[in-house]
């Protein structure tokens, strides 16, 4: 059976397998941040609404910038990083694009849209020495949660410096298992990818953010539609932006509910592997008599079918708040003990 491509939206999910949906439903298919953000946000419906919004996000970029420690003229604000990796796609088609696999199947699919040229690679080794070429990776890895470090990634570009290097660090600010280094290194032939839809929790907003040096940005900036950035989203993430306690509160809760929910899944007969991130890999013997039972109880995981490497043979499950999580588990081995 072929599955829809991407988490979230589950209703959909639901329609395509013919099962009912239940009233409540769990989704452990999208990695969004679990942990409550700063309350009291009232946004100005009137100008969000009315107004055009701020075309170059001067206010947003100046809070980013404080928070990555970065001059703002190497910002730019997009409609999710997905307008981002579209428009780096526009510029493509000349060079060969290298996806590091398992990722994000959006890159393909914006790639081959401008008719670019794509190849599977498996290690960042087999990028060496590759002439005019784009490196697309996500660090740390959606789907595995695997975390390349910073000074290896820097010195591949530095040693490479006719690949650009497209970094996607969307869940860059869930790691819990080790300190990251605070700004980015801005090289010429580097390009880094936030979303802030993920740690915000602000996914129906489209709104995140590259780093780059200023040529870059200006290049995508040229590409950018005028006011593709929404006055809602600007006024929702400036508001979250401000909250100086939430990165510190995600780590420290991911610290220790990623470990107990994928301990007590082990337990329970299954193989969590190790991540770094708000998600994980589960290996399973037959995803989609999994993903049915768990549909039928009201939660939803993620399918590994899509991605390289995987086939299917993982579902990919994000850690919610410690309730939900005890639902996920209490079903989890309701499964194993049917068999």
């Amino acid at each position: 059976m072929e599955f829809r491509a991407h988490g979230a939206n589950p209703e959909k999910l639901y329609e395509q397998f013919g099962i009912p949906k239940p009233e409540k439903i769990y989704d452990f298919s999208t990695n969004t941040n679990a942990v409550p953000q700063r309350a009291g946000f009232v946004p100005d419906l009137r100008a969000a609404l009315e107004d055009y919004p701020d075309g170059d996000c001067i206010a947003l970029r100046a809070a980013l910038a404080g928070e990555y420690g970065l001059p703002a003229e190497n910002l730019l604000v997009t409609s999710g990083s997905n307008e981002a990796i579209y428009i780096i796609a526009s510029y493509a088609a000349s060079r060969e694009n290298l996806l590091l696999q398992p990722v994000y199947g959006e890159y393909r699919t914006a790639l081959e849209g401008y008719g670019a040229r794509t190849r599977n690679i498996f290690s960042l080794g087999e990028a060496e020495g590759a002439e005019n070429a784009a490196v697309w990776l996500c660090n740390p890895c959606n789907p595995t949660g695997a975390l390349i470090p910073d000074a290896e990634l820097d010195a591949a570009a530095e040693r490479n410096p006719r690949t650009v290097f497209i970094i996607d660090e969307a869940y860059r600010d869930f790691v819990w298992t080790e300190e990251l280094r605070g700004a980015p290194e801005i090289l010429p032939n580097v390009v880094r990818l936030r979303s802030l839809t993920k740690i915000y929790d602000l996914c129906g907003a489209r709104i995140g953010a590259l780093a780059a040096d200023e040529a870059a940005v200006k290049k995508i900036k040229a590409r950018q539609p005028e006011w593709s950035v929404g006055g809602l989203a600007q006024q929702a993430a400036l508001w979250r932006v401000a909250d100086k306690t939430l990165k510190s509160r995600t780590r420290e809760y991911y610290a220790r509910e990623i470990p107990r929910l994928t301990n007590a899944l082990n337990e329970a007969g299954f193989a969590a592997r190790p991540t770094c991130a708000n998600f994980f890999l589960m290996e399973i013997e037959d995803d989609e008599k999994f993903i049915r039972f768990m549909l039928a109880r009201g939660i939803v995981v993620r399918h590994t079918r899509n991605f390289a490497g995987l086939d299917g043979r993982f579902v990919r499950i994000a850690a919610r708040t410690s309730e939900e999580d005890d639902l996920l588990i209490a079903a989890a081995r309701e499964y194993a003990a049917k068999g």
